[in-house]
């Protein structure tokens, strides 16, 4: 497989919290908006809430704020973990000391299975393919997505999730920015970090993902976000995030 043939974009950023209330203030604070409302995943025990941060760069992109659902628990199999880690409790530590911060990424395909065979065949595990879904006023949301049975995000968070939104064959599935609002947040680029960038830009060629920013480095991600304040890093492992630079400075 190659990009000629596997095309593959980003579809989300993946901001963990404590709970929805406190990353609502997290996004409020720093990025002057306040999160739509989403709901439930009965199949993970989670529920988030969503900005729309659509750019011409990167188009049907949101941020999702995620945290574990009080009132539900996971129905995954006993012994297999939730999705991005929510079941690590030194990732609970952290976002205990640090607040909300971002986690991880995932990458959209209009086939999951091509692309997870072809990180695979670099060594690296997916997982399997899950059918998700979570009910809106609009109809239900589903969708297949790569999960370890550990949980686990591939190399740290640095590579992303796979998501295929919709069922196969489906000519225009319903995605999350159908109906999201216009925030003022546009995501203008996303850098991966990892010791062995020569790695992660195999990866990023195998599954298509083009426009990735690769360098050497702790393993993590980079996301910087235009808003109406000005520009805002988001990075994972967290950093003390900077207040906005305006473009006039």
């Amino acid at each position: 497989m190659n990009q000629q043939i596997l095309r593959t974009t980003v579809d989300h950023l993946v901001v963990l919290a404590a709970t929805l209330d406190e990353g609502s203030r997290w996004c409020t604070r720093l990025l002057g908006v306040t999160p739509s409302p989403g709901g439930q995943h009965p199949l993970m025990g989670t529920h988030n809430r969503l900005v729309n941060i659509s750019s011409f760069a990167y188009p049907d992109t949101y941020l999702e704020i995620i945290a574990l659902d009080p009132e539900a628990q996971s129905q995954r199999a006993p012994g297999l973990k939730r999705w991005f880690d929510m079941d690590d409790p030194v990732l609970h530590a952290q976002v205990a000391r640090d607040g909300p911060q971002l986690i991880h990424f995932v990458a959209r395909c209009p086939d999951v299975q091509p692309a997870m065979y072809a990180l695979g065949a670099l060594g690296l595990d997916c997982g399997q393919v899950i059918k998700a879904s979570r009910p809106t006023p609009e109809g239900l949301l589903q969708w297949r997505i790569t999960v370890r049975d550990d949980g686990q995000r591939l190399l740290e968070g640095a590579l992303p999730t796979l998501i295929q939104w919709g069922e196969p064959g489906e000519a225009e599935p319903a995605h999350p920015t159908q109906t999201l609002p216009y925030s003022g947040l546009q995501l203008q680029g996303l850098q991966l970090t990892h010791p062995t960038s020569e790695w992660i830009e195999s990866a990023c060629d195998a599954i298509g993902l083009n426009g990735m920013q690769v360098q050497a480095g702790k393993p993590g991600i980079r996301a910087t976000l235009q808003t109406e304040r000005g520009l805002v890093q988001l990075s994972s492992p967290p950093h003390r995030e900077a207040p906005p630079t305006s473009l006039r400075d």
